[in-house]
């Protein structure tokens, strides 16, 4: 006989059992996806929306979800309902305690919420559970910070920009700010580590008006600094109007300021928008055409060619150059010109005045109409007390019309400068 206990029907009856409960798991857990999966798709109308009854039918739907009360969190912090908010983020972080993001955000809504110790709290779970993440690193950092707590606070921040390169400008504006302006104690506060420190720094105090010191900090970091780097600072220090020491990047510390044209006889190609030292032409210019010109140059193998085709501004600068100079010396332009049926009343002439000021310091006769030869016009101007640099143009008389056309060619070729005695 079977017995009763251990025969086929016992056996069958657990295996049915074993697979009703499997498949009532299955449908459980179908369902709990459905709920969570549809609590998402409302919780991402609500954000949309910014919609607390859609954000509250999220929750209500999934709510064992950390995601679903971050939802309604987040709509709670865009309304700035930051109570509503807090008691969200809470929930979340006890539902999924090592997500450092939902600590983050209850670290932010607590600060607006004027609770430091709460917030720093936070901050502190954020740090632990993602210690190399930037974001969290900055946001602490900027809380010490204000809590007066200095040297943890640049620990902090020190951290995010050594994790994310982004933070780094940031981090030496809030060395700046606290130092007071102090290039040494900005210095020691971020604790330069690199030469791509050293280089943002250099940056940074050159849009601050320190141009002495970010050459300094330059030529620091010069073995690992590219060209681009080169060039990228030397346009901010022109653009702060430094151009002694932007000279400087390019040829080399010097003690005399020796007047010179970069390329005077335009033998090097033709760089457009150049906004270092060398000619700088304007990519793009109504009425007129810039090109270099082998057929008949007056010095050398080529000239420069201008070809003008009809309106054009008359005090717009064609083509020009930064040239350092003395304050309070008298100098000469040399140059040649050739010109080819110009017509218009208003004759093209060369130009120089203070870099710094824009005042007129002086200018050549304008340009003869037709001269088929090259003719070399000079003329002299003087240098006022504080002029360090400056611009030679191209440009043209003032016109009594406007629109004011012109047409015909003109060569330019030979430039120099000398300083009169």
């Amino acid at each position: 006989m079977l017995n009763k206990t251990t025969g086929p029907l016992p056996q069958l009856r657990l295996r049915i059992g074993i697979a009703v409960l499997a498949i009532l798991a299955c449908l459980l857990l179908i369902l709990v996806s459905a709920r969570t999966g549809f609590s998402r798709l409302v919780g991402k109308y609500a954000l949309l929306t910014y919609s607390i009854p859609a954000a509250n039918e999220a929750v209500s739907l999934a709510p064992s979800d950390p995601e679903a009360h971050r939802t309604l969190a987040t709509v709670f912090s865009h309304l700035r309902l930051f109570d509503g908010a807090k008691n969200e983020l809470e929930t979340a972080t006890s539902l999924r305690p090592n997500d450092d993001y939902l600590w983050l955000e209850l670290g932010n809504v607590k600060d607006e919420l004027g609770d430091t110790e709460g917030a720093l709290a936070a901050f502190n779970e954020a740090v632990r559970f993602a210690p190399y993440y930037a974001h969290s690193r900055w946001q602490r950092g900027n809380l010490l910070l204000r809590m007066g707590h200095y040297p943890e606070a640049f620990a902090d921040l020190r951290q995010a920009a050594l994790s994310n390169r982004d933070f780094l400008p940031n981090l030496i504006d809030l060395a700046w700010g606290l130092s007071r302006g102090d290039v040494k104690a900005t210095e020691q506060l971020v604790q330069l580590n690199d030469d791509r420190a050293r280089i943002a720094l250099a940056r940074f105090l050159a849009r601050h008006g320190q141009a002495r010191e970010a050459v300094d900090q330059f030529h620091l970091a010069a073995a690992s600094a590219t060209e681009e780097n080169k060039l990228d600072l030397q346009r901010q220090l022109i653009d702060a109007k430094a151009f002694k020491e932007a000279f400087e990047l390019r040829s080399g510390p010097t003690n005399e300021t020796t007047a010179v044209f970069y390329d005077g006889g335009f033998e090097g190609p033709l760089s457009f928008d150049e906004v270092v030292f060398g000619w700088r032409i304007p990519r793009e210019q109504t009425g007129v055409s810039i090109s270099l010109d082998a057929t008949q140059p007056q010095s050398g193998a080529k000239s420069l060619r201008i070809q003008f085709n009809g309106n054009s501004n008359p005090s717009a600068s064609l083509i020009s150059q930064t040239v350092l100079v003395k304050p309070q010396h008298r100098y000469r332009i040399n140059f040649a010109v050739r010109t080819q049926d110009v017509v218009t009343g208003a004759l093209p002439l060369i130009s120089i005045s203070d870099a710094v000021s824009g005042q007129l310091l002086g200018s050549s006769p304008a340009f003869p109409q037709a001269s088929n030869s090259w003719q070399v016009l000079s003329f002299e101007f003087a240098t006022l007390e504080q002029t360090n640099a400056v611009i030679l143009s191209l440009q043209r008389n003032r016109c009594s019309s406007d629109p004011c056309p012109i047409f015909g060619l003109v060569w330019l070729d030979s430039f120099s400068i000398e300083e009169l005695k």
